[in-house]
């Protein structure tokens, strides 16, 4: 069997050349690529990325630069989106200078209250379960500038539940930071008072000859980082 390619573990100084047919490149904040797989959506193609598979090396420069672009919404507080928002919401937290965060889990400890919960689905995952968030972090939360974080915007239906978790405690967020925005798929239904930062985004891709072709009318428009971060 033919050894498939291995993302997320290394920049490149290069883009992939087109046409792009299992991969396609993401340009990063400092001039360097990211190679990442394409999934087939049937009329489109997406970037993937999976953040607990990536190197510790193509993470660090992601969290700083995530960092970067949120920085000017002033958060007090991080929360982190279950699953994959929990590789970012602490090295993202303690990069804004915060002693803590707060990660909601799909999982029901013994104390937690079916009030601070709320049904969620990703593009990724999509069967229905619940997010929760533990009663004893409310002080945290509680007349505090929140910064929601997670892995990747794609359809927004994560991002959502966050908005709607948030909202049972009385929080409104400052902002959601991703460290991928794909697409623009998720720009419809998202609330304007609530902006996005991230550090990289990509557009949505169609079929053209010979592979998938970049569809740059669908790059989203969001806060990126305005520097390199150090």
């Amino acid at each position: 069997m033919e050894q498939a390619p291995e993302f997320w573990q290394r920049y490149e100084a290069a883009p992939l050349p087109p046409p792009f047919t299992a991969a396609a490149p993401a340009a990063m904040p400092d001039g360097r690529w990211l190679h990442l797989p394409l999934r087939d959506y049937g009329a489109v193609a997406v970037t993937g990325f999976i953040a607990n598979q990536a190197s510790f090396a193509v993470l660090r420069p992601v969290c700083a630069w995530m960092a970067e672009a949120a920085r000017d919404l002033g958060a007090e507080v991080v929360v982190g989106l279950p699953t994959l928002g929990h590789v970012f919401g602490a090295p993202v937290a303690e990069a804004l200078g915060h002693s803590n965060w707060v990660a909601p889990g799909y999982s029901r400890k013994k104390w937690y209250e079916e009030a601070l919960s709320v049904p969620t689905s990703s593009s990724t995952a999509p069967d229905a379960r619940r997010m929760w968030l533990d009663p004893r972090l409310l002080p945290r939360l509680r007349g505090r500038r929140v910064l929601l974080v997670d892995d990747v915007i794609s359809t927004g239906s994560s991002a959502h539940a966050g908005l709607a978790l948030l909202g049972k405690v009385g929080v409104r967020p400052v902002g959601l930071c991703v460290a991928m925005a794909q697409g623009d798929r998720w720009r419809a239904e998202w609330p304007d008072d609530v902006p996005v930062a991230a550090a990289f985004a990509t557009p949505l891709f169609r079929r053209g000859e010979g592979g998938w072709v970049p569809d740059e009318s669908t790059r989203p428009a969001i806060r990126l980082p305005l520097r390199e971060a150090a």
